[in-house]
């Protein structure tokens, strides 16, 4: 047994091998935001890894960016949610809600009245907006109020409180991307010149204290955060990424968190400019690492102590018993793209497992 595969105590949970689920947005629930039954065939195929973290649920209506994105805002999607949860710890797997709020990447025909996006500044990025009648260019967002933020950060709460009932393990707060957090992280986005703008320390005001409500529903040793740094995903930058994220993970490191899950690097790009090994280094506590992990350089990370977890993303569309895969070294389904977002079952629950018998067959 070799380092992937032995478990981990994260928190009071025990995980059976150190590989995660990637959250991967797959926009296979109902128009109402609601998972569907293939969502937990499709989740419980895959409910042997060590961990899952599902795919960005939206915490209210407004921080809904993509049509048929699964929600946490009502009791309909949590109760829907429930087959998928069920469906993982039947395979011995555990699971928790990643909580989403997409801010300025919105739009208006995803918002209730056709009301603006909001965001930490009225910046219009660069791109176009998924929507039900196809891409439509992005809009100067609204930029929300002081006053305003305290229900923002609500949103969060009470979407915590849905994975509770939803029978997830525990809640990753999306802090990366591009999405609500991440703009105000960065500084590309976020030109306030109040508490929760200016200084780095300003602008990580707001998912500190999300991790303080949150924490009124959840231990903190069942909350994860995830950050992307370099990620220009959704016309997102900042002038100094390795000053500011490790000031933002050194804090971070103090709130006794389960883990923080880091997409390093740029999603588009497999050159890393920033330093994660040193990044790892300002938190004292749980690290996944994720961006294009194979096995063989998974296994390097862990046995250098540069992840305690990793993440694998297109590998698991692709590959419903990637574990298995991964443990005896066979070879991967290669993915679909076009079947990625929305569809049907065909590219979400109709990949093979691997046949052993073909190997073994007479020519």
């Amino acid at each position: 047994m070799t380092a992937l595969f032995s478990p981990l105590s994260l928190g009071d949970l025990t995980l059976s091998n150190r590989i995660v689920m990637a959250p991967m947005t797959r926009n296979r629930a109902d128009e109402h935001g609601v998972p569907t039954p293939m969502m937990a065939t499709h989740y419980g195929q895959r409910g042997d890894a060590g961990l899952i973290v599902s795919e960005s649920s939206p915490v209210s209506a407004q921080g809904v960016g993509y049509p048929h994105t699964p929600g946490l805002f009502d009791a309909a999607q949590a109760s829907a949610w429930r087959a998928v949860t069920d469906a993982v710890h039947a395979r011995g797997g555990r699971t928790f809600a990643q909580l989403q709020h997409c801010g300025r990447i919105s739009h208006p025909s995803l918002q209730r009245d056709g009301a603006l996006p909001v965001a930490p500044s009225p910046i219009r990025p660069r791109g176009q907006a998924v929507t039900a009648s196809g891409m439509q260019d992005f809009v100067t967002p609204c930029a929300l109020r002081v006053e305003e933020i305290p229900g923002v950060i609500d949103q969060f709460k009470q979407a915590a409180r849905h994975a509770q009932a939803a029978g997830f393990d525990g809640v990753e707060i999306h802090g990366a991307n591009g999405y609500l957090i991440d703009q105000f992280l960065r500084d590309g986005s976020n030109q306030r010149i109040d508490a929760y703008g200016g200084t780095p320390a300003r602008r990580l005001t707001l998912l500190m204290e999300i991790i303080e409500a949150v924490a009124e529903v959840w231990p903190r040793q069942r909350i994860g955060v995830r950050l992307s740094p370099e990620n220009r995903f959704n016309d997102m930058s900042d002038s100094d990424p390795a000053t500011h994220f490790a000031f933002h993970v050194g804090e971070l490191s103090r709130a006794g968190l389960a883990y923080l899950h880091v997409l390093e690097g740029d999603m588009s790009n497999d050159a890393n400019a920033l330093d994660y090994r040193a990044l790892r280094r300002c938190f004292d506590g749980a690290y996944i690492a994720n961006n294009g992990y194979d096995r063989t350089r998974a296994q390097q990370a862990l046995r250098n102590g540069d992840a305690d977890l990793v993440a694998f993303g297109t590998a698991f569309l692709a590959n419903p018993d990637l574990v298995t895969r991964l443990r005896h070294g066979w070879p991967l389904n290669a993915a679909d793209p076009s079947t990625f977002y929305g569809g049907d079952e065909r590219g979400y629950i109709d990949y093979p497992a691997y046949d052993m018998s073909a190997e073994t067959a007479s020519p």
